[in-house]
């Protein structure tokens, strides 16, 4: 069975969704299955706030 690569992006993205949810468990965040359907920050979003923290 080929995948196509649409396939595997939205396998790409599940995978990482599920991967920084099981981040968040082992750092002690209470989290939900229906967090797994929201969208992820952007890396310049994430970056965006922390350097407002640091300012």
């Amino acid at each position: 069975m080929t995948q196509t690569v649409q396939e595997k992006r939205e396998l790409y993205a599940k995978t990482r969704r599920s991967n920084y949810l099981a981040s968040l468990r082992l750092e002690g965040f209470d989290t939900a299955p229906s967090d797994a359907a929201k969208p992820l920050p952007t890396r310049e979003a994430v970056l965006a706030k922390y350097r407002q923290m640091a300012g």
